[in-house]
């Protein structure tokens, strides 16, 4: 059986973003959807998923580029002149791994972030992070072992199968990233160490903000066998903060698509939220890196 999870990150972030979460579960394939806590629309994303039981909602964790949840006075050495999150994502990178005064204010925003979504009252369906950097060794620590304390139980290891998108869209270049790809590997194997759950498949990276319609078809018809997840980034139009070229309102038609709604209804295919699928399988350590040579991550 194929389960995939369909995700929408950055709930929360804007009107645009909810109102796009909200309209592709209601009348298209979205299941989940992952909150950033300390968005400038976290107040309403929160309403609407209390509205919508079945819409699985996770922690979009934000380290960098977004607002921290505690006051400057308590993460200063997070924060850029501006008073938000770094945006030097190597230098912040290398500064985490050697002092210890910005890693104990980087637990301190994640116990925060975390504890802002338990305060919600929502369901703590996953984590993941924002650009992806809880692949950093450090962040991917501290997200599992504070995460515990919150219920944490699935954790998104951003892994892509060549094989699958060529399979999707045979003429796709592809950009190998030998630099993330030892790290989601090590995450992964981090995850599923702690007894977490991490996707076999995960889609979405290397059509980030550029996922069609066609694609997203051909992704529900190609994947594997196993848990999968596809994330997107859906709105109804561009918004402050957003990101450049990303094709929002086109994510948004391609969840509402009735090739993909069909493609969805296959009886072969499952789809719901990472707890929809914990009590069917023994997830953890389900799958190994047996395609290493095809899988690779895109931050």
């Amino acid at each position: 059986m194929k389960h995939v999870v369909i995700t929408a990150d950055d709930f929360g972030a804007a009107l645009a973003v909810n109102e796009a979460v909200e309209l592709a579960h209601r009348g298209g394939v979205l299941t989940a959807a992952s909150l950033m806590v300390a968005g400038p629309a976290a107040g309403d994303a929160i309403a609407r998923a209390r509205r919508l039981p079945s819409l699985r909602v996770g922690l979009h964790l934000v380290l960098v580029e977004g607002a921290p949840m505690l006051p400057a006075s308590k993460v200063g050495r997070l924060l850029d002149a501006r008073g938000q999150l770094r945006s030097d994502l190597a230098t912040f990178g290398a500064a985490i791994a050697f002092s210890r005064r910005v890693r104990r204010e980087l637990a301190a925003e994640i116990r925060a972030q975390f504890s802002a979504f338990r305060d919600s009252g929502l369901t703590l369906d996953h984590a993941n992070g924002h650009k992806h950097f809880h692949l950093h060794p450090v962040v991917a620590a501290l997200l599992t072992e504070i995460g515990a304390g919150f219920g944490l139980r699935a954790v998104r290891v951003p892994l892509e199968s060549r094989r699958v998108l060529h399979k999707a869209e045979p003429q796709t270049p592809w950009n190998t990233a030998q630099l993330t790809a030892p790290f989601a590997r090590a995450l992964r194997r981090r995850v599923r160490a702690k007894g977490l759950v991490a996707a076999d498949h995960v889609f979405g990276l290397r059509w980030s903000g550029q996922m069609s319609s066609e694609r997203l078809a051909a992704l529900v018809r190609e994947i594997p066998q196993g848990l999968n997840e596809i994330y997107l980034h859906p709105a109804t139009g561009p918004y402050a903060g957003g990101a450049h070229g990303y094709r929002y309102r086109e994510e948004l038609d391609a969840l509402l698509a009735p090739a993909v709604i069909a493609a969805c209804r296959d009886p072969a295919v499952r789809t719901g939220g990472f707890t929809d699928f914990l009590s069917r399988r023994t997830l953890c350590g389900s799958s190994q890196d047996s395609e290493a040579g095809q899988l690779t991550g895109r931050a």
